[in-house]
């Protein structure tokens, strides 16, 4: 998980804060806040918080998410913060490389894993070798 400063306002959240968050959900605003960083469309969120466009959608901005959802939600703005990290804070560039079928994560895109915790991870990884030059 990246650590370093960002010229966002949003931080990387520690693994126990995650934890923590996720128990007393997070706000329906803080997912349009993390979709902003790089342009994720309503219905690439709600693959990712696993619920449908619909109900994403009816969830006003002072609504918190459940665990599960706050959680996906919370390793996302991490996921993303790393990711603006290695393309250099270059969203566009982020975006794309977020919706192409990688090699190393079995020719998926890194959207289409983190319907998954352990998705979240591999991605993370992708990226962690990508900041040292590794093979990706």
């Amino acid at each position: 998980m990246s650590t370093s400063p960002s010229n966002h306002k949003l931080r990387t959240t520690p693994y126990f804060g995650v934890v923590s968050q996720s128990r007393q959900g997070v706000s329906r605003a803080l997912a349009d806040e993390v979709a902003g960083l790089v342009g994720l469309t309503n219905q690439e969120m709600a693959y990712i918080l696993g619920m449908t466009p619909r109900n994403l959608h009816y969830i006003k901005a002072d609504q918190r998410f459940g665990t599960t959802a706050s959680e996906r939600l919370l390793l996302l703005k991490n996921v993303l913060l790393h990711a603006l990290d290695t393309f250099e804070e270059k969203p566009k560039l982020v975006l794309q490389w977020l919706r192409t079928p990688i090699r190393e994560l079995n020719d998926q895109s890194p959207i289409q894993l983190m319907d998954t915790v352990t998705g979240f991870g591999l991605v993370d990884d992708v990226l962690g070798r990508l900041d040292y030059g590794l093979p990706a």
